[in-house]
């Protein structure tokens, strides 16, 4: 599902943040993307996001190259990749539902189609019976579940988070852990950057990890 081959990202300036990156990851598969503050975990993602370009080496989704993606394709291939971040930028105008639906809303999906996606999605993370709440009005847990709906509200085949348990409680964040994981149980490509070394060994899921920029746990694509 997600291919790195010999994969750098160098930003102006010179600086190296991902050196010679080959892996893959299979559809359904669960895993981790650990390593210290500013090992390239960020800019990993976004090369999967189509936030960046890799410099060299070819990023694939599916059998496709990202680097050979138009501009035009980007929006169309971002409704195939979830991402939860850490603070869940929800609107706090806005009610839950809304919060889920406005993907669907921008996309220009039919209203009885939102209504039917969103309720899906607020389903599967406990928190139907929330769609007309304030986000504001929930908990730290709750609010990060919003946000995971909202991230899934498009069926993505691809789901990414960047440190999505960083502000909960242990408790919660193996509530979240149990989210992600019944996600990859039905064939979501699952992603997580995290710092949590606790969390990542009771886990027990597959760990890519980096080291300044370079992989040193978890390749799987000859070099």
């Amino acid at each position: 599902m997600i291919r790195f081959d010999r994969v750098s990202k160098r930003y102006p300036g010179g600086r190296d943040a991902l050196a010679d990156i080959s892996f893959e990851l299979h559809e359904g598969e669960f895993a981790f993307l650990t390593g210290h503050s500013g090992a390239g975990k960020s800019t990993l993602l976004k090369l999967v996001m189509l936030m960046e370009r890799s410099s060299q080496g070819q990023v694939l989704v599916n059998g496709k190259s990202l680097n050979r993606l138009h501009r035009s394709q980007i929006p169309y291939y971002r409704r195939r990749v979830g991402v939860v971040f850490q603070n869940h930028h929800l609107l706090f105008d806005r009610s839950v539902f809304q919060n889920v639906a406005l993907p669907l809303q921008v996309s220009g999906y039919p209203a009885r189609d939102v209504a039917k996606r969103v309720r899906a999605a607020l389903d599967r993370v406990g928190l139907l019976d929330k769609e007309n709440r304030n986000p504001v009005a929930l908990s730290g847990g709750e609010q990060q579940r919003v946000g995971i709906a909202r991230s899934v509200v498009h069926k993505p085949r691809i789901l990414l988070a960047d440190e999505p348990t960083g502000n909960l409680d242990p408790e919660l964040s193996a509530e979240i852990m149990d989210l992600f994981r019944r996600f990859s149980e039905v064939g979501v490509t699952v992603l997580i950057a995290t710092h949590d070394v606790v969390l990542t060994t009771r886990m027990r899921c597959r760990e890519l990890k980096l080291h300044q920029g370079r992989l040193v746990q978890g390749e799987t694509v000859e070099s």
